[in-house]
C-alpha cells in the first residue's frame, strides 16, 4: 500500500501500477507498507480493498489528538536522519532505536549534509556518534553534494522495506529524492492516481527504490517521537547494551534506577555503559510512570 487518504488508498499491484482503492470502514486503517487483498470495480479503473493481511510489525505514532496511530507496517529498516542542523537530539535518536529494537528492525544513523561540516566539527560528531558503532548500529555520513554515504546506504538498503524519520528539517525529503531517481515523477503519479493534486509532506508515502529492488517509506517531520507504552522490561530490551548486565542484578524484578546491586548501574558508574544512554532510559522509565 502506497498512501492512505480519506476513505480511499493508493494500491500498487504486482506490475508496478497504483490503483486507487476504496477502504470500507470496517477493515480499518490501512498504511504504507501493508499488503492488501483488493479487487478491481466494474467498468472503472478504480477498486476495493478487500482484505488487510496481518502485520509483521507496526511503527506507531502519536496524532494531533496526542492518539496513537500506526505509522507504517512490515518495515525491515530504519533511517535516522540527523544534520547539522536543526541540532541533533540525542535522546530523541535513543527513543527511535528503542522503537528499532522493540519491532525487530535494523536500525542506520544518517548524518545528512556532511559537507556543511568543518574538520573539527566533523570530528566532533563522528566522537558523539562512535559509541553507537560500537554498538553494532551503522554510522554512515551523507552528502547530497559530494555523494558521500548514497552507495552505501543503497547497498543497505538493497531489498528491503526502509522508513526514513527524523526531525523536521534534515533533509529528509532530498535524502529520498537521491535514493529514489524518478521522486518527481512518482511523487506527481501519487498525487495524480489520489486526486490530491499535489506532494504533501505531512503524508507518510511509499516509494519503490530502482529496479524493484525493495522500498522506502518517506515520513514527515517530527518535532518529537514518543515511544508507545511498554513494559520496564521491554524498555531494557530496548537498549541492546543493558542485555547481558540485566541477567547479573542482584534482583531479578530490578528496575535499573535505584535499586541496590544493580549491574546496570555499576557498568555506568565503571564507564561500561554511556551515562547519556542510561539518562534516556531513566527519561523514558519515568515519562512511562515507571521511574
Amino acid at each position: 500500500m502506497a498512501v492512505h487518504f480519506g476513505a480511499h488508498c493508493l494500491v500498487q499491484d504486482a506490475g508496478g501500477e497504483l490503483v486507487r482503492c476504496h477502504v470500507a470502514r470496517r477493515l480499518g486503517r490501512p498504511v504504507c507498507g501493508d499488503r492488501v487483498y483488493w479487487a478491481r470495480t466494474d467498468a472503472t479503473d478504480q477498486g476495493v480493498l478487500v482484505e488487510i493481511l496481518p502485520r509483521r510489525n507496526e511503527l506507531l505514532r502519536h496524532d494531533a489528538r496526542a492518539q496513537q496511530r500506526v505509522m507504517a507496517a512490515n518495515i525491515d529498516r530504519l533511517l535516522v536522519v540527523l544534520a547539522p542542523a536543526p541540532a541533533p537530539e540525542l535522546a530523541l535518536l535513543d527513543r527511535y532505536l528503542v522503537a528499532a529494537e522493540l519491532l525487530g528492525l535494523q536500525a542506520c544513523l544518517v548524518f545528512n549534509k556532511s559537507d556543511l561540516l568543518d574538520a573539527a566539527a566533523r570530528r566532533q560528531w563522528e566522537s558523539e556518534l562512535r559509541p553507537y558503532a560500537a554498538l553494532d548500529y551503522r554510522v554512515l555520513f551523507t552528502s547530497l553534494r559530494s555523494g558521500e554515504g548514497l552507495d552505501r546506504l543503497r547497498q543497505w538498503l538493497a531489498g528491503q522495506t526502509g522508513i526514513v524519520v527524523g526531525q523536521s528539517g534534515v533533509g529528509k525529503s532530498s535524502l529520498v529524492s537521491a535514493l529514489v531517481p524518478d521522486l518527481a515523477l512518482r511523487t506527481r503519479q501519487l498525487s495524480e492516481a489520489s486526486g490530491a493534486g499535489q506532494h504533501t509532506t505531512s503524508t507518510t508515502r511509499l516509494y519503490p527504490l530502482p529496479g524493484g529492488n525493495g522500498c522506502l517509506i518517506d515520513s514527515p517531520g517530527v518535532r518529537d517521537f514518543r515511544l508507545w507504552p511498554v513494559t520496564l522490561a521491554d524498555l531494557v530490551k530496548g537498549f541492546r547494551e543493558f542485555a547481558a548486565a540485566a541477567a547479573l542484578c542482584r534482583f531479578p524484578d530490578c528496575r535499573h534506577l535505584q535499586e541496590p546491586g544493580c549491574e546496570i548501574r555499576h557498568r555506568v558508574e565503571a564507564g561500561a555503559i554511556s551515562p547519556r544512554r542510561y539518562a534516556s532510559y531513566r527519561q523514558l522509565a519515568k515519562w512511562m510512570g515507571k521511574g
